[in-house]
């Protein structure tokens, strides 16, 4: 008979998480009422975010609650259905969290196609990164050609994708990573036109060599130090896209914000932050120029892809660490 495995929350984390903040469980496949249908999933996506849904704190999300299961994007098939708008066999990406078999009423659950692009896809390039990246450039950014823009995280699931289409629309591309690999990926295979490694250069100096003509956008993933060595080269106008702030999510002190933040004055810059949920009517169109990027070759996928949903707790550590290489997920066994 197959079971059902899950983690669970079971403590609210101090700092980084430990194995003791989560409870791992195991038990029978659940039943499913009139109009709810039942997921096997197949990948769970593991983001930064995250951490802050573990917090209980006001936020654009409600906190994950003690006991309850750890949400999480889920691509997956589905096996059982009440529900009219689904079929055995359809496959759909939600927030079925981390667990193998998820129960929902199909609120906030969209088929895919795993024809037209691999499951894992819908998790990355064409789910909640992909959507991220696309319309916090686009929309926030501003990008116009012949301008210079700066992403930090580059070489994470969300960083890749906005230094790509930077690219797509003209932009002069820096990117920041942790790394050697990480920097030569990004010049080598993404095409940006100059990578700083953060963990072996000195940022500021760096970036007054690969931005001599200073910076139009800056799309953040990362915050900290960086944000601050970034202000001090930003050009008239421009404009600071805040998505995440990976350095400071696991502070046991206050979190740094930024103390250059008169350059924004001084330059009549902007500094905005992004909610994906907030472009979710036109997901389809990003979804579509995306695939379309894809399919000419102008954009390429990078996945991190780690075996087993026992690995959870270690596995998420990884992306505090730096230690994913692209759009990090978990593969559920069976």
């Amino acid at each position: 008979m197959n079971m059902n495995k899950q983690w669970k929350l079971k403590s609210r984390p101090v700092g980084e998480p430990t194995l003791e903040n989560w409870e791992f469980s195991e038990g029978e496949v659940p039943s499913i009422s009139d109009g709810e249908l039942l997921v096997k999933v197949h990948y769970v996506s593991l983001d930064p975010a995250m951490r802050g849904w573990l917090n209980d704190a006001k936020s654009y999300i409600e906190p994950v609650q003690i006991g309850d299961v750890m949400r999480a994007g889920t691509v997956g098939e589905v096996v059982e259905s009440k529900n009219a708008h689904f079929a055995v066999g359809d496959f759909v990406v939600g927030h079925g969290g981390v667990q193998q078999y998820a129960v929902t009423d199909g609120k906030g659950v969209h088929k895919v196609d795993p024809k037209l692009a691999p499951l894992s896809t819908y998790l990355g390039v064409l789910g909640m990164p992909g959507m991220t990246g696309y319309f916090g450039l686009l929309k926030s950014g501003e990008p116009k050609a012949g301008e210079t823009v700066v992403v930090s995280g580059a070489a994470g699931a969300v960083g890749g994708l906005v230094g790509q289409i930077a690219k797509i629309k003209g932009c002069r591309v820096v990117g920041i990573a942790g790394g050697e690999a990480k920097c030569k990926f990004l010049i080598d295979e993404l095409g940006f036109d100059a990578a700083i490694d953060y963990k072996n250069e000195n940022v500021k100096k760096a970036l007054k060599q690969a931005c001599p003509e200073g910076i139009d956008v800056f799309f953040d993933n990362v915050g900290g130090d960086i944000l601050d060595d970034v202000l001090t080269r930003i050009n008239f106008k421009a404009r600071i896209v805040i998505c995440g702030a990976i350095s400071q999510y696991n502070n046991t002190t206050p979190v740094k914000g930024p103390s250059n933040y008169l350059s924004l004055l001084v330059n009549r810059a902007r500094m905005e932050g992004i909610v994906v949920f907030d472009n979710i009517k036109e997901y389809p169109v990003a979804m579509k120029e995306i695939g379309g990027w894809i399919q000419s070759g102008e954009m390429k996928v990078k996945e991190h892809i780690v075996d087993g949903i026992e690995t959870f707790p270690d596995t998420l550590m990884m992306l505090f660490k730096g230690e994913n290489f692209g759009k990090l997920m978990l593969k559920v066994g069976e």
